[in-house]
């Protein structure tokens, strides 16, 4: 029967560094698996692959960059205290096993599949929160004031307090990066014990206790396919685009056969422009964005906060992007950065930053709307809905 021993470690532990090493040497496996995947494993062996700007911009990938990046930014930083870089411990481990002529096994799923099961499966409320917390890290770990006892992490009740405060933070989100990661790693060490009588497992301290329960009794393990299908989340957000734009349609119509006149026709679309428009470049320079940036996203602004499948900050971006051409180098200057300021001089990091906060801009445009319009027009809500649907239906009853 094969032997397999767990190594817990701390992923910007200098003691976990040294500990692995001594257990490849006391241990003497045949293979060592490590919670890296493919993509990991490269990007520590032979650097982090930059990536293209539009790949970055494009659609759900935004999402995907920004949650990776803080993660790792929150990560960085506490490694960057006590001088260690995050997973070094793993790179520790498969050096050491290639140096004594040792298999190395690569246990983890896919980052990618990760992430995106990390957003799918979290609710609106969490993501918000998730959202807010990341950015409140980055800011307060800029100062670099607090020390953190990186060996306490290793501690089984320290381990136990934090995962149970995350999956009450985030029970969606923890069940994608810790439960179903602890079946994955599992799943893939005992395919491993299948071939190899003496296996060392090195993962993170919070994986242990889940992998020695699903190896206690293999039965529960979940199939692969279901750990590594793709989330489709309901789609609140284009619902909610659809909504806004018949919301728009509906308000322009009402106002046309209320007998309002054309004026207040005319004006109502000029506030869409407008508020939409300065609100976007607003925030495009607030996010430091050129002010070619910020023509970009006034001039589409209107249009986009009525289409499904465009918004502002992709505009502002590529022009950003052509205007302040992100350089190779970017994303490892950027997990370096030490302040919020530093983040952002860094051309990678604006250029996401004014697509995020383009967006912003237009949302808010939107709220602004709807809160502003009729107030705005000096209109009675209750006298257009009444004048304008009773004077539609006649016109639709009649036949025109």
């Amino acid at each position: 029967m094969s032997e397999i021993r767990i190594v817990g470690t701390a992923h910007v532990s200098s003691e976990s560094v040294d500990e692995v090493r001594r257990e490849i040497d006391s241990f003497a496996p045949e293979i060592v698996a490590v919670e890296l995947d493919e993509n990991r494993y490269h990007t520590l062996k032979y650097g982090a692959v930059e990536p293209e700007i539009a790949d970055i911009i494009r659609g759900g990938n935004l999402s995907l960059f920004l949650v990776q990046w803080g993660l790792a930014y929150v990560q960085k930083q506490i490694g960057m205290d006590v001088g260690v870089e995050p997973g070094a411990e793993m790179k520790a481990a498969y050096e050491a096993a290639e140096e004594r002529g040792i298999r190395v096994g690569l246990i983890d799923r896919d980052i990618r599949i990760t992430l995106q099961r990390f957003l799918g499966l979290m609710t609106l409320r969490e993501k918000l929160r998730m959202g807010w917390a990341l950015l409140a890290s980055v800011v307060h770990l800029g100062g670099g004031e607090e020390e953190i006892d990186v060996e306490a992490l290793k501690r089984q009740d320290v381990i136990d307090m934090a995962l149970e405060e995350f999956r009450k933070f985030s029970p969606n989100g923890a069940r994608a990066l810790i439960d179903e990661r602890d079946a994955y790693l599992a799943a893939r060490v005992l395919g491993l014990a299948r071939t190899y009588e003496r296996v060392l497992v090195v993962v993170g301290a919070g994986h242990v206790a889940g992998i020695r329960r699903y190896l206690a009794d293999p039965s529960t393990l979940p199939p692969l396919q279901e750990l590594t299908a793709t989330v489709k989340p309901f789609p609140w957000f284009k619902v909610l685009e659809v909504l806004v734009a018949a919301l728009f349609v509906g308000i322009l119509v009402l106002i046309a056969f209320s007998g309002l006149g054309v004026g207040v026709l005319a004006w109502a679309l000029v506030y869409w422009v407008l508020l939409h428009g300065v609100l976007t470049a607003v925030f495009t320079l607030l996010a430091g964005g050129h002010p070619y940036s910020a023509l970009a996203g006034f001039a589409v602004s209107w249009l986009t906060a009525i289409h499904p499948l465009l918004a502002a900050g992709w505009f502002s971006a590529i022009v950003e992007a052509n205007i302040r051409k992100p350089r190779k180098g970017d994303v490892k200057r950027l997990l370096e950065a030490d302040s919020f300021a530093e983040m952002r001089a860094n051309p990678l990091f604006r250029v996401v930053f004014v697509a995020a906060l383009a967006n912003v801009g237009s949302t808010l445009g939107t709220v602004l709307y709807f809160l502003l319009l009729f107030p705005a027009l000096g209109v009675d809500p209750t006298v257009l809905l009444g004048q304008g649907w009773e004077n539609l239906v006649r016109f639709l009853v009649g036949g025109g």
